[in-house]
């Protein structure tokens, strides 16, 4: 029976404990998490939680309340809560190879993926930039986007995980022209609306000012979007991202796409941190995840909230049934 897969994550992190804590949560599709057994199994008795783990099998049928079928890939050295060890790097790499693998299969419907850690994976030697990037790498998708949303608000980026002073060259009129396109694409066919209203920022203040605080708004951004609204695309702006999220602004609008990370999802986080959930869109499979990271201080201690993971399987859940 295909079900949805969920990655352990970073091993030392909050990502474990919040799977365990939602095994007696009620699902309309099975869940397979992919992970160490024994990691799963330890941070439940760790936190006096009851989990039922069964080793996965395409001949499974129907999932308990309680139980979570997994698919074991083990840890290359024991973890401790809130302790992070580079040699285990490489595990988690591995349970993202292979769920993206199963769900390129079709094995799995969707992708779920707790928070990892980005610098321990780059410490143990691996040039890793986040999910977003790695799995466009697994897929060989050309170009992704990361968007996140909440109930109220969707944010897509057209950067993601760039130093600031490298933002302005990258943003290109190809690459915010194959972003607008995938972004659109994927609101009509994943999300299911029509015609979708995309409000995009700019990238200077006030949208540049006429040009007087700097060009990439008169020279790359509105041509681009002239171009794209010729072809029947539904676009707004370059609006100031400093108005860009007044409600007036918003009225109407079924995404906004910021130029880059810190412009568009502080306003997301504040909004609905904990209940936000980070879509891939453009990738050949679903994938969701989180909206906050590790969490170390947490881990081991039952305070982390599974609110985020819950959205994201929800999500998850939502996108893997077929449109009518």
């Amino acid at each position: 029976m295909k079900c949805i897969a969920i990655t352990s994550g970073e091993p030392a992190g909050i990502g474990p404990e919040l799977i365990v804590q939602l095994a007696h949560h009620p699902r309309t599709i099975p869940w397979c998490v992919v992970g160490d057994q024994n990691l799963l199994q330890a941070r439940a008795q760790q936190l006096n939680l009851s989990v039922q783990l069964t080793p996965y099998s395409t001949q499974l049928t129907q999932q308990a309340p309680g139980e979570l079928w997994i698919q074991h890939c083990p840890l290359l050295t024991p973890s401790v809560a809130g302790r992070l060890d580079s040699r285990n790097s490489a595990y988690v790499l591995e349970t993202l190879r292979i769920a993206t693998q199963g769900c390129l299969t079709q094995q799995f419907s969707a992708l779920v993926t707790p928070p990892v850690h980005k610098g321990i994976i780059n410490d143990a030697g691996f040039a890793f930039t986040g999910h977003t990037e790695f799995l466009a790498e697994l897929t060989a998708t050309p170009r992704v986007v990361m968007m996140l949303a909440t109930p109220q608000l969707r944010v897509a980026l057209v950067t993601t995980h760039l130093p600031l002073r490298q933002v302005a060259d990258a943003i290109t009129p190809h690459l915010l022209q194959e972003i607008i396109t995938i972004l659109h694409k994927d609101l009509m066919h994943r999300f299911n609306i029509q015609k979708p209203n995309i409000l995009v920022c700019g990238l200077n203040p006030h949208a540049g000012e006429q040009g007087h605080l700097g060009r990439e708004e008169i020279d790359i951004i509105i041509p681009s979007l002239t171009q794209l609204s010729q072809q029947g695309l539904q676009l707004i702006g370059p609006v100031p991202a400093d108005t860009a999220f007044t409600t007036a602004s918003l009225r109407g609008v079924d995404a906004v796409l910021a130029m880059y990370h810190d412009q568009g999802l502080p306003v997301l986080k504040q909004q609905g941190f904990g209940e936000a959930v980070n879509i891939t869109l453009g990738l050949p499979i679903i994938r969701t995840s989180v909206d906050h990271g590790t969490a170390l201080d947490l881990a081991g201690t039952g305070k982390a909230h599974a609110s985020s993971l819950l959205a994201a399987i929800k999500m998850a859940t939502q996108l893997s049934v077929p449109l009518s």
